[in-house]
């Protein structure tokens, strides 16, 4: 599974997730930093990439289109720096690594997960 860090969170996610042993790329080498959420999830289907996020839009996005992929993995907490959540992080992306292949959103804080399949239905 390849992994593709949103805008909103550090760069220094990449080296992060990939000493876990997964491929992992910033959005900001890959597109323009300004460009809409959308423009990410159209390049995240098209190359298979599930989106690394802070941000709730992204699962707007996949309730209003009922999107079956790209997968989108939500982390939720104040401190959202690779030092804090890492050791969190990798140990539910191996949880969920199947459901996130096949299309899921994954929600993740620090007291709990939350993974729901796609499309997202009512």
């Amino acid at each position: 599974m390849k992994l593709l860090v949103d805008m909103n969170l550090s760069p220094a996610w990449v080296e992060s997730l990939r000493a876990g042993g997964w491929e992992a790329t910033h959005w900001s080498l890959l597109g323009n930093p300004r460009s809409p959420d959308t423009e990410i999830m159209r390049f995240a289907l098209a190359h298979d990439w599930t989106v690394f996020t802070n941000d709730l839009d992204f699962g707007a996005l996949l309730a209003h289109t009922r999107a079956g992929k790209p997968s989108v993995f939500q982390v939720r907490a104040r401190d959202v720096s690779p030092g804090h959540l890492t050791p969190l992080v990798l140990q539910v992306l191996r949880q969920f690594q199947g459901e996130l292949a096949s299309g899921a959103l994954v929600t993740v804080d620090e007291a709990s997960q939350r993974v729901r399949l796609l499309p997202l239905t009512r």
